[in-house]
């Protein structure tokens, strides 16, 4: 039997790589197995950990337990799917979060998991999928940092780590903003079932980026009340002005949301709009021919004496009231509006 979800694909190739913070220099040096990290860990040196692909998974086992983590803390770097969580015991910071994108098709949310763990002397990011360039102005900022990065920088790194996985959100809600007011015109102009459709990808796209904000935004709060001493000053100003950024996503998400709704108020009463445009059209046919029926009723009776029957002028007589009758009431109901179209098609500035 499985032991885990099937992914269309397979899981990506697990790869280690180690950014050794050497005072004379950073160093990011790959890794070919797991046991090569008790040379890195017998140096003393802070050191960050990047692991990318969950296809051996009892490999990056052996490496958490060579760099000294808890068992505890292991399913949650190497289980996936898992909800957004930022959890603190002792002397040990794991965060799990999501890295979200678009893929081809910008309706389509694509999600992959990063964990992360911070000990005294050692960072470990674990990517559910790796990506052409993961990190890279975190390593560009480690390479030219003076003075050189040490271990009292590992929280910094941590920040800004979350940092970067919270910078393409804004990017993307204002993507799917833009998406949303091109809708809604189109819903006012000219509705059409594939509207709702696509509204509601995006509706189910918010809804999942706003799953994966609510838990860090509440436990942001309460990790910063439990001040952990694993973290700076620098870490937890950085924490802190997190929140402010969470808070602003959210409340992004939300408005997003009740535009959704716009989108769809705004496609019913359009369709509203048409159908009475529909009613009022028949209502205008029904309302010219009900007299014209009713005098074709007449004179269609089989009675045998009928004075009109025998007049010669009689029959275009007839068309003639019949038409004329038809001209007034439509030059009546043309006066009174009844002829305005209100669900024609708006030209697009």
């Amino acid at each position: 039997m499985p032991t885990a979800l099937y992914v269309a694909g397979g899981r990506a190739k697990t790869e280690f790589c180690v950014i050794d913070l050497d005072p004379a220099g950073v160093q990011v040096i790959p890794l070919a197995r797991a046991s090569a990290l008790r040379e890195h860990c017998q140096s003393g040196r802070p050191l960050w950990l990047r692991i990318s692909g969950l296809a051996q998974p009892h490999a990056i086992r052996d490496a958490l337990t060579i760099l000294g983590v808890p068992e505890v803390f292991h399913p949650l770097l190497l289980d996936v799917p898992q909800v957004t969580r930022m959890d603190s015991f002792g002397d040990v910071v794991t965060v799990v979060m999501h890295r979200l994108s678009f893929s081809r098709d910008p309706t389509v949310l694509v999600s992959d998991q990063v964990g992360m763990v911070l000990l005294p002397h050692v960072l470990i990011s674990v990517e559910e999928s790796p990506s052409p360039q993961p990190f890279a102005p975190l390593i560009q900022w480690l390479q030219t940092k003076t003075p050189p990065p040490g271990a009292e920088d590992l929280d910094d790194l941590l920040h800004y780590m979350v940092d970067s996985l919270l910078d393409p959100l804004l990017p993307m809600l204002e993507q799917m903003a833009n998406r949303l007011d091109d809708l809604e015109e189109a819903a006012l102009r000219d509705p059409s079932p594939k509207l709702l459709s696509r509204a509601f990808q995006l509706r189910s796209n918010l809804r999942e980026i706003r799953r994966q904000l609510w838990p860090l935004r509440n436990q942001l709060m309460v990790f910063l009340r439990q001040n952990q001493p694993i973290l700076g000053p620098e870490g937890l100003k950085g924490f802190r002005d997190m929140t402010q950024t969470v808070a602003h996503l959210f409340d992004t998400c939300e408005m997003l949301r009740h535009q959704c709704d716009s989108v769809t108020e705004a496609h019913v009463a359009s369709t509203g709009n048409r159908m009475n445009q529909i009613m009022k059209t028949l209502t205008i046919v029904s309302t010219i021919f009900a007299p014209l029926t009713f005098l074709a009723g007449i004179y269609g009776m089989n009675f045998e004496f009928m004075p009109e029957l025998q007049w010669t002028y009689g029959y275009p007589a007839c068309l003639l009231v019949m038409a004329l009758i038809a001209m007034v009431q439509a030059s009546w109901l043309w006066r009174r509006g009844w002829f305005v179209d209100w669900t024609s098609t708006r030209q697009k500035r």
